[in-house]
């Protein structure tokens, strides 16, 4: 085979692969959307059921919305990387 050949080839699965990035971190994006979801609706049945903890439950709450959105930060990098 010829150096040329193989430039063609690659550069023809290029362009044919070329939106999966943005599929790849639409995919990426669904865990840590439920996720955070999740958290949230968690943490207001806390400050339902104990009025009294809000001010804890909210800053757990925002750390635990922290490290999901981190998830989907992850995802975008690694949609660029691959």
């Amino acid at each position: 085979m010829s150096l040329s050949y193989l430039a063609q080839e690659a550069a023809n699965t290029e362009s044919t692969f070329r939106g999966l990035g943005a599929v790849g971190y639409g995919l990426a994006a669904i865990g840590p959307g439920i996720g955070v979801g999740i958290v949230v609706g968690k943490a207001i049945e806390g400050i339902a059921r104990q009025p009294e903890l809000q001010g804890t439950i909210r800053t757990n709450m925002f750390l635990g919305i922290a490290f999901t959105e981190a998830l989907a930060l992850i995802g975008l990098v690694a949609g660029f990387i691959f």
